[in-house]
């Protein structure tokens, strides 16, 4: 017994001093918010504030030197996510991943970022100031590679530390770009039920426009297989290290309908969630510049930003501005491709990607005329059908640095509208509004037209000489609204109105939002920062109620039991609202899965389906075709001696949606409320590995909101008992003119992607409940409840 007591307590003195070793260990690797310390490139004294927050606020006496300190912080915060983000591009996350990450490698690497990215670099103007500047903040990341602490992450997983260029900011903004395109989700699938069903099915998708009723005014102020790409492109993008951008919302709201009678600007862009989040806040003041910044990691300026003259935030314009086509071999040469009046050779180069601890890969990329083949650079997509992607971003001349510079950097409106012509893609809706009282929308994007007879939501033919004339728009024609007479903008990825006739084609999201943000913004002329900040977390659908009536009118309740009957009660009283304790919108949720299912599955596959469910096509169609009684899609094809109607697929989905919440979550149908099911987690990378998942991952936490209501949670429908919300807003943010120094923000987790720093989820439950913080510009203030950290230059 003396010996099992002693054998006992000599494990456990082991664990105690094991857990002490590795505690101090990752105590060493925590940011320095404060003291002082000694800094390459710069010129003189910089000194940081950090807020409650873990906000640094940079003051220099130039901005050279601001730029190197920034780079500074934000690499001792967000290192381990700059060299995720500079990976993906290029192909380089085997380096560090093995072979789970060479599926996402082979196609990064083949598409040409990287090289464009190259190019770019090469074109860039030396004595410019977006140059001088960005490498002030490249020389900021290298200083702490060199003299600060390594990230947890790199320990793990053996990272060699790597010089940043400014090729790799390149690489960051043009994963960015390609994360906001729709096409590859949507393209191939359409193509697919087109060629294999017939265009009659694809009625009910509204896929001319014809659903978008809700368009953004403008105003001039002053049966080939191709559903295998989307389902490979799909979940590369759902399983990225980094999150991809799918949406937001943001208006600007004139002083002629606010309380103060000064402009306030209010953003949410909305990202796949992930932890470390999407944005790192900065403050940098210098004798002739000053910007309250929101930067991706690993890139130098800002791409929403405020000051005391002006503020800027984006939403997704969900624009077309990739195409695929369809490619003919030449049948006695399979190195050329056909064309209209012959035939032409493919390029063709070879790429090495690099394996942790397995063989190189080597990968040979072809190129047609249009873009990359993608055969060979996506699982399962391989075939005697070669399909090259056109992307505009890899087409037209990359000035994404030096807009976003300009864009931080504008003198006035005009300067600013000016500059969004440097960004060819992606398409955004940028917002603006300034101290003077000016309110604006503008779009970016390099747009097009196409002869009337292409579709390009569809995959296109690559010889036909028609198909790709693609006739360029000048910068003028694109949507835009300044200063018009209703006085507010807004955006949130729904479709703008015609321009010269012509309605340009795109993946824009269902009309809900725009319905609740136009009708709350035309009702009310006293608008406040309270009252903005409220209607950012509204979680009620314009457009639901509606859908409901419309189902629950066919449903056949004759041999509905009692729990079927008690659910149909909670449906017919809901007003649209997604609270904590709301019971409806889980029996919403879980009937419009099983109604997708018994409607869609049966032409598509179980697998097609799943594809299905991700894009935004299903988000647009539900209210058209719930109502439509003739849609081809009711008829379940694998019943050949009946025909289904609408009322029996309704009737039985809804039966199906009850029986399920009973076996998951009870017999009670008044204990079936929505923070029950739906609930969200912020993921690390490495908190996909169940043993790390408790240090890195941040939840879970009920939320309200849903798919398409400004507190807009973005989930994938499914019978899961517990909701899996990928994304929703990555920042809330609301700029008031009449209060420019406490301006408000808050990210749903934390400044810091360290899991050591005080700052890592220190915002969570403020974001959760719809709380906000400040964001200061009084250096009084702010030197007042602030660490200090001093850098001083580096003396001969």
């Amino acid at each position: 017994m003396r010996k099992a007591k002693y054998i006992f307590l000599s494990f456990l003195s082991i664990g105690i001093v094991l857990v002490i070793v590795m505690y101090a260990f990752l105590n060493q690797t925590k940011p320095q918010y404060k003291g002082s310390l000694s800094l390459k490139g710069i010129q003189s004294e910089t000194t940081v504030y950090f807020d409650e927050y873990g906000v640094p606020h940079i003051y220099a006496n130039n901005q050279k030197d601001a730029m190197v300190a920034l780079g500074y912080v934000h690499a001792q915060d967000r290192l381990w996510q700059m060299e995720l983000m500079r990976r993906i591009a290029p192909g380089r996350l085997s380096e560090i991943f093995g072979n789970p990450a060479l599926k996402t490698d082979l196609f990064f690497s083949g598409i040409g970022i990287d090289e464009n990215s190259a190019i770019a670099v090469a074109q860039m103007d030396e004595n410019s100031q977006t140059y001088i500047l960005a490498s002030a903040y490249l020389q900021g990341i290298n200083n702490y590679l060199a003299q600060g602490k390594t990230p947890i992450e790199f320990s793990l997983l053996g990272i060699k530390k790597e010089k940043f260029t400014l090729k790799d900011v390149y690489n960051i903004f043009g994963f960015m770009s390609f994360s906001f395109a729709m096409a590859q989700k949507t393209d191939p699938i359409l193509t697919d039920i087109r060629d294999r069903l017939g265009p009659s099915y694809l009625d009910d998708f509204g896929i001319h426009g014809e659903f978008n009723t809700k368009q953004l005014k403008s105003y001039k102020g002053n049966l080939k297989e191709y559903s295998q790409i989307s389902k490979s492109i799909s979940a590369l993008l759902d399983n990225t290290v980094a999150p991809p951008f799918i949406g937001s919302n943001s208006w600007v709201i004139g002083g002629e309908k606010t309380k103060s009678g000064k402009v306030i600007l209010a953003n949410d862009p909305h990202i796949m969630y992930s932890q470390p989040g999407t944005w790192y806040e900065a403050h940098i003041s210098c004798p002739n510049y000053e910007m309250y910044g929101f930067y991706i990691a690993g890139t130098p300026f800002p791409l929403l930003g405020h000051n005391r003259a002006y503020a800027y935030g984006l939403t997704m314009f969900e624009n077309d501005d990739v195409d695929f086509f369809q490619e003919t071999d030449n049948p006695i040469n399979s190195k050329q491709y056909k064309i209209i009046n012959g035939f032409k050779n493919y390029d063709f180069h070879q790429k090495t990607i690099r394996v942790k601890d397995s063989a190189s890969v080597k990968l040979m990329v072809k190129t047609s005329q249009h873009g990359p083949v993608i055969n060979g650079l996506l699982e399962g997509v391989n075939g005697e059908n070669p399909v090259a992607m056109s992307w505009i971003y890899t087409q037209q001349k990359n000035q994404i640095l030096q807009a976003v510079y300009e864009l931080s950097h504008a003198k006035n409106l005009n300067d600013f509208h000016e500059n969004i012509a440097l960004i060819h893609a992606p398409g955004l809706n940028i917002m603006y509004g300034d101290a003077l009282g000016n309110v604006a929308w503008i779009t970016s994007g390099k747009l097009y037209k196409v002869p009337q007879s292409v579709n390009t939501n569809f995959i296109l033919n690559g010889s036909n000489g028609i198909d790709d004339k693609k006739i360029f728009l000048p910068f003028e024609q694109n949507p835009s609204a300044i200063n018009p007479p209703w006085h507010y903008v807004y955006s949130s990825n729904n479709q703008p109105e015609a321009v010269n006739g012509y309605l340009y084609p795109g993946y824009y999201l269902p009309k809900d939002r725009a319905l609740r943000i136009d009708g709350l913004l035309q009702s009310k002329k006293d608008w406040t920062k309270e009252t903005v900040s409220k209607m950012m977390v509204d979680n009620r659908s314009a457009v639901i109620p509606q859908v409901v009536s419309e189902m629950t009118n066919v449903l056949d309740i004759s041999n509905f039991n009692s729990q079927e009957i008690k659910a149909l009660q909670f449906m017919k009283k809901w007003n649209g609202t997604h609270t904590l304790s709301d019971v409806a919108p889980t029996i919403y949720n879980k009937w419009l899965y099983f109604y997708l299912k018994d409607t869609y599955e049966d032409e598509l596959g179980e697998e097609n389906f799943k594809l299905f469910l991700g894009t935004h096509i299903v988000k647009q169609l539900i209210e058209n075709q719930t109502k439509n009684e003739n849609s081809p899609w009711w008829d379940n094809r694998t019943t050949t001696q009946k025909k289904e109607t609408q009322t029996q697929i309704l009737t039985q989905s809804f039966k199906e949606a009850v029986q399920s919440l009973e076996k998951q979550i009870g017999s009670d149908v008044s204990q079936w409320s929505w923070g029950k099911v739906h609930q969200v987690t912020f993921q690390h990378p490495i908190g996909k590995v169940k043993l790390f998942e408790k240090f890195f991952n941040v939840g879970s936490y009920p939320i309200e909101g849903t798919n398409e209501v400004i507190n807009n949670q973005l989930f994938t429908y499914s019978d899961d008992a517990e909701i899996t919300i990928k994304g929703g807003p990555s920042t809330r943010r609301v700029v008031d003119f009449s209060d420019i120094e406490n301006c408000w923000s808050v990210l749903p987790t934390g400044q810091s992607g360290n899991p050591m720093s005080p700052h890592y989820k220190d915002q969570t439950q403020l974001f959760i409940t719809g709380g906000f913080r400040k964001m200061m510009l009084n250096k009084k203030e702010i030197i007042s409840t602030s660490s200090k950290l001093i850098f001083k230059p580096i003396t001969k």
